[in-house]
């Protein structure tokens, strides 16, 4: 059941690859909650996933466009404004890759040449988006931009590699460019930290399904789900949630303020 609370509000939606992607679920939400939106990933993806048919189901339109091209970023905001037929509410970054991790290389032996292509990819893009969507003035005021993250950020999970390191660059760009768009146009920049999700990207991590079972014992309310992040975002592109800007927020169940649980306990 939706609640209207998107109602006559336009987006961008990036990153959405399948049914089990963060941001597909997003989309399907956001679109039942009265959004409308465009949709837009790196060809190659599209290749790799199914968009198309989340298209047709959410009546939307896709922009190809290369997140790590500025080229690409400024075409993709004029045609959106021009699609949706006005300036921006909300966005929708959900874009990572680790070329290190997908070669297999440990994070004490990186190729530093793939170590900068997941960079540009994973952080990097999420600046060059905002900044050509303040360039354009492409922006409504009280609209709302959201990357996803993860805790690895602030703490250290061996696996999770030069991702880390990203998604830390990832949430300082929110901050630093969150105080220029909510001064200069009163646009909320935030990311969430999502739980361990079993989306295409997340289970290509070494160990993931143990981790995902460590994280599921260690929650008190147990993992977040990817339609639950989705709910959550919706949240965050709404009306309800005006004043809340530069701030990296945990959906993870409780796993960030845990430090043991009873569970784990047993176990070892």
């Amino acid at each position: 059941m939706g609640y209207n609370l998107l109602k006559g509000k336009r987006g961008i939606i990036f990153g959405a690859l399948d049914e089990n992607s963060i941001a597909w679920k997003t989309a399907q939400t956001v679109h039942d909650e009265g959004g409308t939106f465009v949709l837009t990933n790196a060809p190659i993806a599209m290749r790799m996933g199914q968009i198309d048919e989340l298209a047709k189901k959410t009546g939307s339109e896709i922009i190809p466009a290369d997140a790590t091209s500025v080229e690409d970023l400024d075409n993709l905001v004029a045609k959106a404004v021009e699609i949706l037929g006005g300036k921006i509410d909300f966005v929708l970054h959900s874009i990572g890759m680790s070329v290190n991790v997908r070669k297999g290389r440990a994070y004490t032996d990186e190729k530093y040449d793939f170590t900068a292509k997941g960079w540009d990819v994973s952080a990097l893009s999420f600046h060059k988006v905002l900044q050509s969507l303040y360039k354009a003035d492409a922006m409504n005021e009280w609209g709302s931009v959201v990357a996803l993250t993860y805790m690895a950020a602030q703490r250290t999970f061996p696996d999770y590699n030069d991702m880390a390191d990203n998604k830390a660059y990832l949430e300082s760009v929110a901050r630093s460019f969150g105080y220029f768009f909510g001064k200069e146009k009163k646009v909320r920049i935030n990311t969430i930290s999502q739980s361990p999700t079993a989306t295409t990207a997340g289970q290509g991590v070494k160990g993931f399904a143990g981790f995902i079972s460590y994280a599921e014992k260690m929650s008190p309310l147990g993992n977040a789900t990817a339609q639950d992040c989705a709910d959550y975002t919706v949240t965050l592109f709404s009306d309800l949630t005006r004043k809340v800007t530069m701030q990296n927020l945990f959906h993870d169940g409780g796993f960030s303020n845990t430090g043991v649980s009873q569970e784990v306990i047993e176990k070892f």
